[in-house]
């Protein structure tokens, strides 16, 4: 059994979450630092536990990965693992677009945006982030 199976891990998302997301301007620009997700995951780390980049610029291929691993060494000062696959190991994940449910019963413990925010979506590309503030 690997380790991140037995110990877990904590997924945390690139765009928006780790790193300020400005619009997309192409696969080598990652925006600057959000401190308290540095601070957050700079602590996990020191605690020993597994920390992965879980983001969807995967499948942008090996320049993607690349950039991330950079960005990861200059803002972290190490390169974490990189996938956009959670498995059973993953203990939680910080996300700026995740909706927290309760575990068995599906009920939510955070404000749900409304549809219009998947509306606006489909027009614009990207959500709102006032609409995701709890």
């Amino acid at each position: 059994m690997s380790n991140s199976k037995k110990n877990g891990w904590v997924g945390v998302d690139l765009d928006g979450t780790l790193a300020v997301y400005d619009g997309w301007q192409g696969i080598e620009h990652i925006g600057a630092p959000i401190l308290a997700t540095v601070r957050r995951v700079k602590s996990l780390l020191r605690a020993g536990v597994e920390v992965r980049i879980f983001t969807a610029r995967v499948q942008e291929g090996e320049a993607a990965i690349r950039a991330i691993e950079s960005w990861c060494l200059k803002h972290l000062g190490v390169v974490l693992p990189i996938t956009d696959k959670k498995d059973f190991g993953m203990v939680y994940a910080l996300d700026d677009r995740a909706v927290t449910v309760e575990f068995n019963t599906g009920r939510p413990l955070v404000l749900v945006p409304p549809l219009t925010t998947i509306r606006r979506h489909w027009k614009v590309g990207a959500p709102n982030p006032e609409e995701f503030r709890h």
